[in-house]
Formats: structure tokens, sequence, C-alpha cells
């Protein structure tokens, strides 16, 4: 049996990276999986081809999270084909990197929407069905940028660190159902982001971490999994890094 057995989860920007990782982890724990991203593509149809060999449902959506309507749509569109959500996972996100006396408004407010205005939107549109079943576990992605900050990253951090103050908000609000909030912060996590970066930055980001390596995708995703299980059923209002030690 599966950790995840008869559950429904719903992960925002799910066709690669940390979230496809998330998805497949899932998966493999017996989870239906509903997955976004902006548009329907081989790369969502392979994804959803290699969920459903795992002997579950899976179906990806294009949406946008940042789009109040569409996070409305899409609660309704996965409960019509799935009857229930007990797992969100809000983790599509983007940056748009650059020291602030360069940083255009049109970057600070394109990263302030897609990271934290869609926390609200998809949260804001799946309480009412977690509140019905009175039962429920999101998961938001944060970051270690987040708690700390970071130069040339001002935008993502605030982001990041509204999502946490947002993420205590709402445990706080909705624990008397059953609804459990919790955010996920990673540190340096190999991607196809951090492969473009120079070797000598990579290898400076990792002599700054105790553990002495970059993180994977699976090392985010297997927090995630604890997090939307039942292991963490006391668990709400957290802020768990994942990170090596980078953050302490």
């Amino acid at each position: 049996m599966g950790l995840l057995d008869g559950k429904t989860a719903l992960i925002t920007g799910a066709a690669r990276g940390i979230g496809k990782s998330i998805a497949m982890t899932f998966a493999r724990e017996g989870a239906n999986i509903a997955f976004t991203d902006l548009a329907l593509d081989d790369n969502t149809a392979n994804s959803e081809a290699e969920m459903k060999a795992m002997g579950i449902n899976a179906k990806a959506y294009a949406s946008n999270a940042a789009k109040f309507d569409d996070a409305e749509k899409l609660i309704a569109d996965v409960m019509a084909d799935f009857g229930r959500i007990d797992i969100l996972v809000n983790n599509a996100g983007i940056t748009r990197d650059n020291l602030l006396m360069r940083m255009s408004e049109a970057d600070w407010d394109a990263v302030i929407t897609v990271n934290l205005k869609s926390i609200f939107n998809m949260t804001k549109a799946v309480q009412r069905v977690m509140l019905k079943q009175r039962s429920g576990s999101i998961v938001n992605m944060s970051s270690v940028v987040g708690i700390e900050g970071n130069a040339g990253q001002s935008n993502y951090s605030a982001s990041k660190a509204g999502l946490i103050g947002f993420t205590k908000s709402i445990a706080q609000e909705l624990g008397s159902r059953s609804i459990r909030v919790n955010a996920v912060a990673p540190g340096f996590i190999a991607t196809a982001m951090t492969d473009k970066l120079p070797d000598d930055v990579r290898k400076g980001w990792v002599q700054s971490i105790p553990l002495r390596r970059e993180g994977e995708a699976d090392d985010v995703a297997n927090v995630c999994l604890f997090l939307g299980s039942d292991l963490s059923s006391y668990v709400t209002g957290q802020v768990i890094s994942v990170c090596g030690g980078m953050h302490t």
C-alpha cells in the first residue's frame, strides 16, 4: 500500500522540474494526480502517460494559477473529473532576477503575481472543497531566499516571504476543519535552470552547503510527500527548509 492510496492531489506547474518530481512521487505512492502547466503539449502528454503507467488516474490541465478565474475553473474541472481534492501543492513560480536599481516594475509585478497572488487564487478556490470534506493538506512552495533574502532577488524573496506569512495565517483559519497548511523552502536544487550556471558558481554554492552537495528534486518531493500524507497529521503552519543545512 502507498502512503497516498485513494487520495487526489492537485499540483500546479508540474510538467517539469520539481513539480514533476512531486507528481511522480505522489503517483508512486498511489495518489491520483491532477497537474497543470500554462499549455498542453507533448511534455504534459508524456508526463500524464508516465503517471497513468503507474496504475493511477492522471490528467493535465492548461491553467494559469496567477489568474483568479483560471483557478476557479481549474478547481471545478478537477472536482468534475476526480470527485475530490485531498492535497494541493502550490508549486508554480517564476524568477526575474536583477538588482533593485535595474529591476523594472513589470518584472516586480510579474513575480509577485505568479508567485504570490497565485497562492491566494488557488487556496481560496480549493478551501471550499476541503471545508466540505473536513480534511485536506495544502503545501506551498517557498524558498530559503524567502527566509534569508538574496541580492538581486528582491522580488522573488518578497514573494516567497509573503507566501510564508500567508501559510501561517491560513493554517490558523482552516485548522479547526482538519485542513493543514505548510510551506517547503528549497535551497540550491539541481534543475534545468541551475544547470545553466557556470561551474565555478555551482561549486561555490556547494561549498557553502554543510551537506556539500546540491539538492535533488526528489529531496523536495519527499518532504512534500510527508506533508501531503497522514504521516504529518499533527503538522500545520510550519516551514520546512530542504537546503542541506544552508539555512539553520
